[in-house]
């Protein structure tokens, strides 16, 4: 039985860095995800493909131990992203995106998946984002966003900010989001919205998470080799989900612990190109970085 639901952009990448690229690989922020969250616990998807998706992507999914049921597969092309990267591996320039099928998309959650206690909503329009919430009614919900969204249809993010138990932003979108140039205010702000927590990525230089009367900074895994840093973000909130599901509870112990197994799952994700990484981790793996993490945090 599905415990964990995640619903993102399944899509279809091409990306260049200076030390190479992918073109038309499997990606979006679903993919990453959930890939990230097998790891942990029983994922189901829910998203939306065209019929020129690949079959055997589903197939890959579900030798994962992922449930493919909440995939829609509608006429038209799947939503495709390209982008580049210069040397500064923390910013992607986007010089394509195709919307496809994704534009319009009204999910329908399989009958299943509404019994599941966990729902992480990825980055989306956070219409889609409420229907999704108001259908499953987790135990615990953690949503993503993005500028985008702050800038364009603030009003129903907020409005949905305040019915969901975690928060996921970089630095640049909690400034945004709460009109504050600095962090600690704005993530209290954030949270008098209603969430229980805010997570802050910060890229290679970590992620920090805010409660209502305490912080926890987590560095980033320190890297000899970055190829690819795509996906990092949806791999470290994916393995922070999925971590939090498999305990079947979300105290600030936990919530800790979560937020170094996502940096772990995401410090792979960035190793290699596209999903070539994580697509085959382990927890044996994952536990060996959280492990080191441990070590190198000590003093």
């Amino acid at each position: 039985m599905v415990n964990l639901v995640i619903a993102a952009v399944t899509g279809i990448d091409t990306v260049n860095t200076p030390f190479g690229g992918v073109c038309e690989a499997l990606g979006g922020a679903a993919v990453y995800s959930s890939l990230a969250a097998s790891i942990f616990t029983r994922t189901g998807l829910v998203s939306v493909v065209g019929e020129d998706f690949p079959e055997d992507h589903i197939t890959f999914l579900n030798s994962k131990g992922i449930d493919t049921k909440g995939i829609e597969t509608k006429p038209g092309k799947t939503f495709r992203w390209k982008a580049h990267y210069d040397y500064d591996m923390n910013q992607a320039h986007t010089d394509e995106t195709e919307l496809g099928v994704l534009a319009g998309f009204n999910p329908n959650v399989p009958e299943e998946y509404k019994k599941a206690e966990y729902l992480f909503l990825a980055n989306n329009d956070p219409r889609i984002q409420r229907k999704v919430l108001d259908e499953v009614k987790p135990k615990f919900s953690a949503l993503d966003t993005m500028n985008y969204w702050i800038s364009n249809d603030r009003e129903s993010l907020v409005d949905i900010i305040k019915d969901v138990d975690l928060i996921l932003v970089n630095d640049a979108e909690a400034r945004q989001l709460m009109g504050t140039h600095n962090l600690v205010k704005a993530a209290k702000q954030i949270i008098s919205l209603g969430p229980q927590a805010v997570v802050v990525k910060k890229g290679e230089h970590g992620a920090l998470l805010f409660t209502d009367s305490k912080h926890f900074a987590c560095a980033a895994y320190p890297l000899e080799d970055v190829q690819d840093p795509t996906g990092a973000g949806d791999s470290f909130a994916g393995g922070m989900m999925g971590y939090i599901a498999s305990q079947d509870e979300a105290s600030e112990a936990t919530l800790r612990k979560a937020v170094v197994y996502g940096s772990c799952v995401a410090s792979y994700d960035a190793e290699c190109f596209s999903i070539e990484k994580i697509k085959d981790l382990t927890r044996a793996e994952v536990d060996a970085r959280f492990n080191e993490f441990n070590s190198i945090t000590q003093f």
